[in-house]
């Protein structure tokens, strides 16, 4: 049995304004499992990304516990690659920033990077790359610190469409090919049923937990076949009905 890495126990926020509170998220319990890649989607506004600023320790509950077993890696909506630094010198960035900047570190980010593609464009500057292939960097810098669970935040949104279609087989591809533990915020359905192993549903704000599904394509993980598939439909349609519940 796989082991929790992430688990949030009745976890409610509030926020305290001039004007008041505002409850973001109430009496949210869920986990991610070891090697999980598990996706959330919910209403405009119901505090996803809220929820990804608590799994990373960036915000403390007002009640109950969020529980990380091992580092985190945060990946943005956009790629917020430093445009006067080389491809390369922005993949050593989290190196520099936590002190883990040593040779077999850099190695290994070199390593994954002409792994997964970007071999010719180590010494590009961002604005040399297209949208795809900077998001794509963008992840090899995140993997850079080797973190045991990835979070990403709409990470295809800034792209087109066919960008995205690509982009996210790319993400897949890496993230499982290195047996990462991810969860994935996305307001898009069609994501999260081709990427993600199991989706949460949330409410309104307060946001909580309204349903929970493990999806089964019989073992296929790569996105665009997913979305090929009969059953890929009837998931969509289910999860369509859930959030306008």
């Amino acid at each position: 049995m796989k082991n929790e890495i992430l688990r949030f126990d009745n976890v409610t926020l509030t926020y305290h304004t001039k004007r008041g509170e505002t409850t973001a998220a109430e009496e949210l319990t869920f986990s991610v499992k070891e090697g999980e890649f598990v996706a959330i989607i919910g209403p405009s506004g119901c505090g996803k990304t809220t929820l990804l600023s608590l799994a990373a320790g960036l915000l403390s509950p007002s009640k109950g516990t969020v529980t990380r077993h091992g580092s985190c890696g945060y990946m943005l909506q956009k790629d917020e690659l430093f445009p006067w630094r080389t491809i390369e010198k922005n993949i050593y960035l989290p190196l520099e920033i936590k002190r883990q900047n040593t040779v077999e570190r850099r190695a290994r980010a070199v390593e994954l990077a002409k792994k997964y593609g970007l071999s010719d464009f180590l010494e590009s500057y961002p604005p040399q790359l297209s949208g795809g292939m900077r998001q794509r960097a963008a992840l090899i810098r995140t993997l850079a610190t080797e973190p045991d669970i990835l979070l990403l935040d709409e990470p295809f949104s800034a792209l087109d469409y066919q960008t995205r279609l690509n982009v996210c087989g790319d993400v897949a591809s890496i993230i499982r090919g290195e047996q990462k533990t991810a969860l994935l915020i996305t307001h898009d359905i069609s994501e999260a049923i081709s990427l993600a192993d199991r989706i949460l549903v949330l409410t309104k704000r307060p946001a909580r937990v309204a349903f929970e599904h493990e999806l089964d394509f019989g073992g296929e993980t790569r996105p665009i076949k997913r979305r090929e598939m009969g059953n890929f439909g009837a998931w969509f349609e289910i999860l369509w009905k859930e959030l306008n519940v």
